[in-house]
């Protein structure tokens, strides 16, 4: 691949840089201590054309594809990681609906994502009993004349307290394994649709995490991705896709850590000199931007292939275990260049080592990312 982005990707990338350094920025410090959720922020993000990044201009996206989907989810980290969640997810969904959806439930949804007028989309396929093995879901489709009936609990649904439509996966026969599933579009206004807990995490304040239940929730026969029986495929698919977004935006916060940690470095003084000067110091911030730049190639490389429509599950896999490990490796470093400084909430390595611990769970965890890449080196 070519790794100069060309002007459009750069456009998307300035983009998203501009809004991280004006909006996000001076206000994550405070979204960290309040837990708002970031609705004046999407809807302006939306106005920007960062929330469809990927998807088809008819349907009102951008068009751009991954590699500039990549490139902004980078900046938006950089700036709130919580505001890049949401952005992620909702690019996962739209994108989703766009691929797999009849036309018509295209037209009705998309548009309506990527305007902002939706604010958030939500993909529901983890539950209380299954997270990784998206097979052993128990969340029923019970079929009627004309749809479905949906009965089930789903956990750890980023923005599902605020998604104006999900993806929620379900199964027709919870012993028929990976060939029951079945993904439906459900809107977050659904009659039996009810939010039963919000979870009290560790960072990534700004980003809600839900646990939804769903008691006889009914969706109609067009509300279905791909076709029934096939939610096993689109979740593995969207999931490989989402693994570049977390990459994206575990770079994207490791490299505010390490820029606020060489920052510190320059300016604080120990022993008569810079701290940067100090062999031990340097060479931990060296490793820091190596492994930040073998980071950044990766993903780009996995977005590439997504969006040449070349095979990308075993980059991806690479790219989310290699950014996610190496950004929590950043973080903390970065903390202790700071030293007792770097503990305290007064400067923000404290929020970033928070922030980053989660990439190496959501959208798979690494154990799930080895195992993929294993696999694929047994063909």
């Amino acid at each position: 691949m070519d790794f100069q982005p060309t002007e459009e990707q750069l456009l998307v990338q300035r983009t998203a840089r501009d809004y991280a350094e004006r909006v996000l920025l001076p206000r994550a410090a405070a979204r960290d201590v309040s837990g708002e959720f970031p609705v004046a922020e999407l809807r302006e993000l939306a106005g920007l054309g960062l929330l469809g990044i990927a998807v088809p201009e008819a349907l009102g996206g951008a068009e751009a594809g991954t590699v500039a989907y990549s490139l902004a989810l980078q900046e938006l980290a950089r700036g709130d990681a919580s505001v890049a969640v949401a952005v992620s997810v909702t690019n996962m969904v739209a994108e989703l609906i766009a691929l797999h959806g009849s036309p018509a439930l295209a037209a009705k949804w998309v548009p309506r994502i990527t305007n902002g007028e939706m604010l958030a989309g939500a993909f529901a396929l983890s539950e209380p009993e299954s997270g990784s093995d998206a097979a052993a879901l128990r969340t029923i489709a019970k079929k009627r004349p004309g749809g479905w009936t949906l009965t089930g609990t789903k956990q750890w649904i980023t923005s599902g307290d605020h998604a104006g439509v999900m993806v929620v996966w379900a199964t027709q026969d919870p012993n028929a394994g990976h060939k029951g599933v079945t993904a439906f579009l459900v809107s977050g206004e659904a009659k039996g649709l009810a939010v039963a807990r919000l979870e009290d995490k560790l960072g990534l304040h700004g980003s809600s995490t839900a646990q939804l239940v769903l008691d006889g929730v009914e969706v109609e026969d067009d509300d279905v991705l791909a076709g029934p029986g096939q939610g096993f495929g689109l979740a593995l698919a969207a999931l490989d896709g989402g693994r570049i977004g977390i990459a994206s935006q575990a770079i994207g916060i490791a490299r505010f850590a390490l820029e606020a940690a060489v920052a510190y470095a320059k300016e604080r003084k120990t022993f008569g000199q810079e701290l940067i000067k100090h062999q031990a110091i340097g060479a931990m911030l060296a490793d820091c931007a190596t492994w930040l730049d073998a980071a950044t190639l990766m993903a780009l490389r996995a977005a590439h292939a997504k969006q040449s429509k070349q095979p990308y599950s075993q980059q991806a896999a690479m790219a989310k275990l290699f950014a996610t490990e190496h950004a929590w490796k950043i973080c903390d470093i970065a903390v202790q260049v700071h030293g007792g400084y770097g503990y305290v909430r007064d400067f923000p390595v404290e929020r970033a080592l928070r922030d980053v611990r989660a990439t190496r769970i959501y959208e798979g965890t690494s154990e799930i990312q080895r195992i993929v890449i294993s696999r694929n080196l047994l063909r």
